[in-house]
């Protein structure tokens, strides 16, 4: 019995993570990653804020999307991080899904957004 309640917890726990999307990566993650080489990063929030300021390495989704493939690794597992404006936008989920529909199994959020990237002083690149 007790086998099948922490069966049951852990499938409540996994729906509740995919119905929230995708899996949050925080900035210090992001950064080590962006330092070790090891993540694509789609910007989505349109070419004007891209070319304003961007997290470093990323891809302009606006300008991309049609093409987008061409800008991802051929490693399917490979990192892939997509952000938007910050916690409450959901913009993101379109690179994301995108990457997904393309069969990238590692794709993760940047929820803070450009908005926290900024807000923790971190660099921007135009």
């Amino acid at each position: 019995m007790k086998k099948l309640l922490v069966f049951a917890l852990s499938l409540v726990c996994a729906s509740s993570i995919m119905a929230a999307g995708f899996e949050d990566i925080s900035i210090a993650d992001l950064k080590k990653a962006i330092a070790d080489k090891k993540v694509t990063i789609i910007d989505v929030n349109g070419s004007d804020s891209f070319n304003a300021g961007h997290v470093p390495g990323a891809i302009d989704f606006e300008a991309k999307k049609g093409d987008i493939a061409t800008s991802l690794p051929a490693d399917k597992g490979a990192l892939v991080v997509a952000y938007c404006g910050g916690p409450s936008c959901n913009a993101y989920q379109a690179a994301a899904k995108k990457a997904v529909a393309l069969g990238y199994t590692n794709v993760k959020h940047l929820s803070a957004g450009i908005s926290g990237w900024k807000s923790a002083g971190e660099k921007l690149e135009k």
